[in-house]
């Protein structure tokens, strides 16, 4: 029963997630603000659980995994709620910040948490059910978002979401025996500084290869989720237009990660991970130059397809290739580089497209999707190791 509970709370907080990324880059506009500063603000989101990803970790290691959940899912409703009190670009900044730093401690212990619970046999089926409820949510968050601000504007869509993001709040308050007795002990870096357990963590080949490569998957999905609304406004489509193509990659993940464990068995972890960056590679070249919403339509559930099966692969092999004792730690520093990643894309990308436009953006992210595709390519099965 935990798991199931576990992917309601799930599915509650990625739908606000991905609601909130639509809606904050369309009232910003609104707002007057240019790309820059969009960039500038949806990099918000990341600043915090860059910093903070490590120590939380090591929080949900040494604590157990209920308070940093509880204590996040809270912070998602604030994060919500202000830019319904003060709409003004100011909060629009609070909030992404806010929001960011809660959502860390929560993501970090809900996906150690996961694994805890687990056995070798029930992981990966864990795991990618995991996904699932992430994908849902993806579909979920673009599209209320989209109808939300077309019927009753960006206020008021901060305030309804507000209300879903209670969900796991009361459901943590009552449910008391999630996340309970699975703290552990200390690993052997005890002593050490975040600097020190940072690098002996990084020293793991296997580890390395897939932060760097949730990484580069980061940037594709991410990207995508932040110059989508801008393009789309910048054609003409409206929110609701905008927020179906979204959901649109969050539909393909779920058909992708649905079958994944099937094609996880034939061909191995890191085969699958290789081919879904080459696809998102190849989907990325044509989005500059369609501009008709049922060819952006088919574009985005095919880069679903191809990005949709790579976090749970990666959030698996992080796992897997974690020391003993230290994989809320090692998920922390996932998540760091991660947000490393979504605090310099959207910046670095969004003065290109002030000054160069939307195809180099789209192009250049092509390129760093192949990269990570051939940095991975060589990894061998692990179930070879």
């Amino acid at each position: 029963m935990t798991i199931y509970v576990l992917f309601l709370i799930v599915l509650c907080n990625v739908t606000c997630l991905r609601a909130s990324r639509v809606i904050v880059s369309l009232f910003a506009i609104e707002l007057g603000a240019q790309q820059f500063l969009i960039g500038v603000l949806i990099a918000m989101y990341s600043v915090f659980p860059m910093l903070l990803a490590l120590y939380a970790g090591r929080l949900s290691d040494r604590l157990g995994p209920r308070l940093p959940m509880l204590v996040g899912s809270l912070g998602l409703v604030a994060g919500l709620l202000l830019p319904f009190l003060y709409p003004a670009l100011p909060a629009l900044y609070v909030s992404a910040g806010l929001f960011g730093m809660s959502y860390v401690f929560y993501h970090v212990s809900v996906q150690n948490l996961i694994g805890a619970i687990s056995t070798d046999a029930t992981r990966t089926r864990n795991f990618s059910n995991y996904s699932l409820m992430i994908a849902l949510g993806g579909f979920i968050g673009p599209s209320l978002a989209g109808i939300f601000i077309d019927h009753f504007g960006h206020p008021r869509t901060y305030l309804y979401l507000s209300a879903v993001a209670l969900i796991p709040v009361i459901t943590l308050a009552f449910a008391k025996t999630i996340g309970t007795g699975v703290t552990k002990p200390a690993g052997p870096a005890e002593h050490a500084t975040s600097v020190e357990e940072a690098r002996s963590l990084f020293a793991n080949a296997g580890l390395r290869r897939a932060m760097i490569t949730s990484g580069v998957v980061l940037t594709g999905t991410d990207l995508f989720q932040f110059y989508m609304p801008i393009y789309g406004h910048s054609i003409g489509l409206s929110a609701s237009a905008i927020g179906f193509v979204l959901s649109l990659v969050a539909v393909a993940a779920f058909v992708v990660r649905v079958i994944m464990p099937l094609v996880v068995k034939r061909v191995g972890e890191e085969p699958l991970l290789t081919h879904s960056l080459f696809l998102g590679a190849a989907t990325y070249l044509f989005f500059p130059i369609v501009q008709n919403v049922a060819l952006l339509s088919v574009l985005a559930f095919v880069l679903g397809l191809g990005l949709g099966c790579g976090q749970p692969l990666s959030t698996i092999l992080t796992y897997a290739h974690s020391p003993k004792n230290r994989s809320g730690e090692a998920l922390g520093l996932r998540l760091t580089v991660n947000n490393a990643t979504h605090i310099v894309v959207p910046l670095i990308f969004g003065s290109i497209g002030t000054v160069l436009g939307f195809a180099p953006v789209f192009w250049m992210n092509a390129l760093l999707l192949a990269g990570g595709g051939m940095l991975n390519r060589a990894a061998p099965r692990r179930d070879a190791l």
